[in-house]
């Protein structure tokens, strides 16, 4: 899942006076916390931030940037990127501070604080195997601060008085007048300088949870609007050549989010929804963490530049579909863990196979059922779900992996969390539509559960399982007790067989360094290469370029591939689609030999899950009512 600075003057903070044009909503906020961010004052790529939290009566105060946000499920500390942090009274004094750990400050004399003030730093340009998220960098959760961009995850700018949890927040940004801004926080009032130049835009966050909560993206954007039924969607886009645009983009997203809707029926708990897509330009300051991260209302992506408009289409529904359908849960059905969350020591709930797991089934099962895929195409992506999980610890209780997901041997676990998480979703679905005759499915238990709860009533983590059973069937219990809270592994064919679906040995889709789920690189410690294994001559892609067992990768799009970067380089790799370019040295008995050209489709031995020529009426229509219910 990046850097910060020098002293803040008494000009900053004086930055809005002497405004014209200005206009102002009606709406009453008392004694808000007073925030301010001046993308027109960046010095050395850091931007400064001053915070006016009004009157204290103790003497010592401790504010803090988050330590872990919401989604992310791993340690961030923002703080890291905080410099210069300083408290002045109201005279315009300094006062005293003390760093009390990597994220927080200790404000003494707190009694005589006017504000105070730092510089941040982004995240992007940092981004190297270490950054927000540990070896693994996650820029969907990062900042970036460019001349003509600023992704503006509100988390890594604006913090929280520990006394102060709860208090609004005014938020005002100052930038460029020209500059195009998109946030789904409320604008309360907007201002322009005396000579034009620049706009401040002020916002308002009932609470600390809604500034971290509602992203923003500043620049130079390209930006298309649309409405899905009664949601109205935001597109904001990102592309530093210009390579891809918002209007391309909108066709695909639209149909995506219009299957979604009617998919989710009478699920409505947002009036807008935004998605903010960053394009990577590939280069060593850009990021390298790709993906999303949702947001209640939003999600921010971060994809390459680089990616056909195909592949770049393909990606955004796989991606896209998951965070939107965070509006089921955990935005209407969530644990007091996610309602009351920490962000310096949070605890974590013990649902992640609900939170994640039922998503990212929905975000694959609706595509069959709205006919974005065929029913082969769907079946592919559970078998290569199950080949996935299975390379992960399939013996380990998901619950106690949810709640201790911080810390090992849990936290390398939870990618599982969109695998086995997913294929329990799956089961769950096909046991309510046995037990169901059909009917019901983990849709329309997820809607009972939103009626139960909603967004602003969370559930016992302790009993969630227990209410589940009591308002489905005792097997749903069986299987709860035993997969998820127990650490028995679910035998898939149990489930496939109810419908009526088989594994049989087929040609098969494959990825450029996988056959089927199996890598087709290994690395040799002892003089730091990467070679092509063994495998490799089954992977139809590479065998077409002439590659062999044991050839050395020497450099990938012309960077030098090491045992360091390794992991960086191949996740790029990992992402590749057909139709774009690719360029790779290797060598053969201490011979380059390049190759190069356009990606097509590779192809390997595996099985396939099919439905079976015998199966019976009910299994059929079982199957009918699971994929299309």
């Amino acid at each position: 899942m990046n850097r910060i600075l020098t002293a803040v003057g008494v000009g900053v903070l004086m930055m809005a006076c002497g405004t014209t044009n200005q206009t102002t909503k009606n709406l009453a906020i008392s004694n808000p916390i007073e925030s301010s961010i001046d993308l027109t004052k960046v010095k050395d790529d850091k931007v400064p931030v001053i915070i006016n939290p009004g009157r204290f009566t103790s003497e010592t105060e401790i504010y803090r940037l988050p330590r872990v946000v919401q989604g992310t499920y791993s340690v961030s500390d923002f703080g890291k990127y905080i410099e210069d942090f300083k408290a002045f009274d109201y005279e315009g004094k300094e006062i005293p501070t003390e760093k009390i750990d990597t994220n927080s400050w200790q404000i003494n004399q707190a009694s005589n604080l006017d504000y105070v003030t730092y510089y941040v730093n982004d995240t992007f340009d940092v981004e190297v195997t270490g950054g927000i998220g540990g070896d693994t960098p996650f820029s969907p959760a990062g900042t970036n601060i460019e001349p003509d961009n600023y992704v503006l995850n509100l988390h890594g700018f604006v913090g929280y008085f520990d006394s102060l949890k709860n208090a609004q927040y005014k938020l005002d940004v100052t930038a460029p007048s020209d500059f195009v801004r998109t946030s789904a926080l409320q604008v309360v009032g907007t201002s322009k300088s005396d000579d034009g130049q620049t706009m401040t835009s002020s916002y308002y966050a009932p609470r600390y949870f809604d500034i971290t909560d509602n992203p923003m993206m500043y620049g130079n954007l390209d930006v298309e609007e649309f409405q899905v039924g009664d949601i109205k969607i935001v597109l904001s886009v990102y592309s530093p050549t210009k390579a891809h645009t918002a209007k391309k983009l909108k066709e695909t997203m639209f149909k995506m989010m219009k299957g979604q809707k009617t998919y989710l029926g009478d699920i409505n708990s947002t009036p807008r929804y935004d998605i903010y897509l960053y394009l990577s330009r590939g280069d060593e300051q850009s990021p390298k963490g790709f993906g999303a991260l949702e947001h209640h209302t939003s999600t921010v992506v971060v994809m390459p530049e680089s990616m056909p408009e195909a592949a770049l289409d393909e990606s955004m529904i796989d991606v896209v579909s998951h965070e939107f359908f965070h509006i089921v849960t955990p935005l209407s059905v969530h644990s007091e863990d996610v309602h009351y969350f920490d962000y310096d020591k949070p605890t974590f709930s013990k649902h992640l196979w609900m939170y994640e797991g039922v998503t990212e089934y929905f975000a694959t099962l609706f595509q069959v059922d709205q006919g974005l895929v065929s029913d082969d195409d769907f079946y592919d992506k559970i078998e290569e779900k199950i080949k996935t999980a299975a390379m992960m610890n399939d013996s380990m209780s998901f619950t106690i992996m949810s709640e201790n997901v911080l810390d090992e041997p849990y936290a390398s676990q939870y990618y599982n969390v969109y695998q086995k998480g997913a294929l329990i979703g799956m089961c769950i679905d096909i046991l309510l539509r046995e037990e169901s005759n059909g009917q019901r499915g983990i849709l329309s238990l997820m809607k009972e559960l939103s009626m139960k709860y909603g967004k602003n009533k969370p559930f016992e983590d302790d009993k969630i399982i227990e209410e589940i059973t009591a308002m489905t069937y005792p097997s749903i219990g069986e299987f709860l007790k035993d997969h998820v809270v127990g650490d028995i592994p679910i035998n898939y064919n149990d489930f496939f067989k109810k419908v009526g679906l088989a594994k049989s040995k087929a040609k098969v889709k494959t990825n450029y360094i996988q056959n089927d789920g199996v890598l087709i690189v290994g690395a040799n410690p002892q003089d730091g290469t990467i070679f092509f294994s063994d495998a490799v001559q089954n992977n139809s892609f590479w065998k077409e370029q002439g590659v062999q067992p044991n050839d050395v990768i020497k450099s990938v799009g012309g960077e030098q591939v090491t045992l360091q970067n390794a992991n960086n380089i191949f996740q790029e790799v990992f992402m590749w689609q057909p139709g774009m370019e690719f360029e790779m040295v290797i060598s053969r008995e201490g011979q380059d030999i390049e190759l190069k050209g356009t990606l097509e489709q590779s192809f390997t031995e595996g099985e396939s899950l099919r439905p079976v020529e015998d199966a019976t009426e009910s299994q059929k229509k079982l199957r009918e009512a699971w994929l299309r219910g």
